[in-house]
């Protein structure tokens, strides 16, 4: 019993604790320095803490933490829309109220008239402008002749 104790334990110890000529690498040199840094030269300074205090760009005490995008949202700050409803009776009564001039609408833009002739595919007739209304101006476009079609036979 005793004997299977000792044999497990020296097993147990070679199994950690080698020769230095069993060790392979640059750690079995005597001049070997180990490459990794202590915890206390590691990370000397945390990299939350700031080197200098913070300057709070605020001194209202219930809006420095105060992340709520809405509340900071100067685009809320606008006066709300005014929405009318109109019902069908007051429209009626609106509309009789209001007398329409020819000068509310629009000015018509085109006002000339064409007519189309046999020979002439337009014809000026009247123009608003007085120099187009001169008989020497009045223009005539002569039809298109009809295209020339060929026959089996001219091929």
């Amino acid at each position: 019993m005793a004997s299977k104790a000792s044999s497990s334990i020296s097993q147990a110890l070679k199994r950690y604790i080698k020769k230095p000529w069993e060790v392979a690498g640059p750690c079995a040199d005597p001049e070997y320095k180990n490459a990794l840094p202590k915890a206390t030269e590691y990370r000397i300074r945390c990299p939350a803490t700031s080197l200098q205090k913070p300057i709070v760009p605020t001194s209202d005490p219930e809006t420095i933490f105060d992340i709520k995008y809405y509340a900071r949202d100067q685009r809320r700050n606008r006066p709300p829309i005014r929405r009318t409803v109109l019902k069908k009776a007051d429209v009626e009564k609106m509309m009789k109220e209001n007398t329409f001039d020819v000068n509310d609408f629009p000015k018509v833009y085109l006002t000339a008239k064409f007519e189309e002739d046999e020979n002439a595919m337009l014809i000026w007739l009247t123009s608003p402008s007085s120099e187009l209304n001169s008989p020497s101006i009045a223009q005539t476009i002569p039809a298109p002749s009809t295209p020339h079609r060929s026959t089996p036979e001219q091929l």
